[in-house]
């Protein structure tokens, strides 16, 4: 028999007793924070960004530690925790703070409805919920199947689906990112840029000349100007843009924008919906048309 590694034979050793998954987390970002409250597993969050609007009594029960692009470092070591939860590549240099602080960082990239819905697993796994995430995730996911039903038996009586311009920001325009793009598509339009909704960074989804829009001809508009509220009539004023399907049927709509930019349960839920009504209502007000 080969000899042990390291002779342990007259060392004296406690049991430790391993707490599984972590019990104080920092979420650097709303869909985190409301995926746990919707786990039932809110007592582990002991800090969240200071743009968390979901749950609404999050923001009354737990302290505001970040910003998006910007955290109170010193903060969140007072708060002791064994995990921070961030999104994206733009948070990059605050995890790094934070792990050469000695703290624990796990960044999703979720870009997609897939990414999401991976996310939300993984995070559900981590907290000891994988059985009841995944239940809460089959019912997202065949509300998603109704909506693609409903429409495709619209779309099998004539109907055409709706040209949909996405505008994430106003000046410059920004359009949509991929997993409202693939929403919007659930939901029954068909996205004026889908080749855009690939790139992950807005700066590449500029759409520098607004006649680039114009000539797309979109039958609706939605907006969801982040952290400011869209303006319908400004968006109808802008010159050359009188012709515009949207605009002269008066098809301009807003989705806020944590119910919509935000790629966990709220976009997959909510926001989706938001979608879907504006898209059927078009169609069925296509379908009586003579």
């Amino acid at each position: 028999m080969p000899e042990p590694l390291v002779d342990l034979s007259g060392v004296k050793t406690k049991m430790v007793t391993a707490i599984l998954g972590p019990q104080r987390i920092v979420c650097l970002t709303e869909e985190t924070t409301e995926w746990l409250y919707l786990l039932g597993q809110e007592s582990r969050i002991v800090g969240i960004s200071g743009y968390t609007v979901r749950p609404k009594r999050a923001r009354a029960e737990k302290p505001r530690v970040s910003a998006f692009l910007s955290a109170k470092i010193d903060k969140i070591l007072d708060l002791k925790p064994d995990c921070v939860f961030g999104f994206s590549d733009l948070q990059a240099d605050i995890a790094a703070d934070l792990i050469r602080k000695g703290i624990q960082v796990t960044v999703f990239n979720q870009r997609s409805v897939a990414e999401i819905f991976s996310m939300m697993y993984q995070v559900a796994a981590m907290v000891g919920e994988a059985e009841l995430g995944l239940k809460l995730i089959a019912g997202m996911q065949q509300g998603l199947h109704a909506m693609q039903a409903e429409v495709a038996a619209l779309v099998a009586t004539g109907v055409r689906r709706p040209r949909v311009y996405f505008e994430e920001w106003d000046v410059p325009h920004i359009s949509a990112i991929r997993w409202v793009s693939e929403l919007m598509e659930i939901a029954g339009g068909d996205d004026c840029f889908p080749e855009l909704a690939v790139e992950s960074l807005g700066k590449n989804r500029i759409i520098a000349d607004g006649a680039t829009i114009v000539a797309r001809n979109p039958d609706i508009i939605i907006g969801s100007w982040c952290g400011k509220k869209f303006r319908p009539e400004t968006v109808a004023a802008r010159p050359g843009w009188e012709d515009v399907n949207a605009v002269k049927y008066g098809q301009l709509f807003e989705i806020k924008s944590p119910e919509i930019l935000q790629p966990g349960p709220a976009a997959l839920t909510d926001g989706v919906a938001q979608l879907h009504r504006i898209c059927l209502q078009w169609m069925q007000t296509q379908a009586l048309m003579p």
